[in-house]
């Protein structure tokens, strides 16, 4: 998710904004930033860049695979009701199963 470098920046930036008056505590403060961001972003459902972009592919693999699927689904949908008979919708029976 983030990392210390990245949460102590933003901590480092927010203390930074304090006037100069309360300088003194501008160590305390910072230290509370750190504490409440690194809080707040643990309580987010966040996901790193790498488990994003593998979950994507993942999910293109998935998507291209459902497709051949639904594609091979409608080539053999399309076979059986060549074999039906038109009449009473039944398949119809192979010369060698009449006899």
């Amino acid at each position: 998710m983030f990392d210390s470098k990245s949460i102590d920046d933003i901590a480092n930036r927010l203390a930074n904004v304090i006037p100069p008056s309360f300088n003194h505590f501008k160590e305390d403060a910072e230290k509370n930033f750190h504490a409440i961001l690194q809080s707040a972003l643990s309580r987010l459902d966040l996901v790193s860049r790498e488990e994003f972009e593998v979950q994507k592919a993942v999910l293109a693999k998935t998507r291209h695979k459902l497709e051949a699927l639904e594609q091979r689904l409608q080539e053999i949908e399309q076979q059986l009701s060549v074999k039906e008979d038109p009449i009473t919708e039944k398949p119809k029976q192979s010369k060698a199963k009449a006899k």
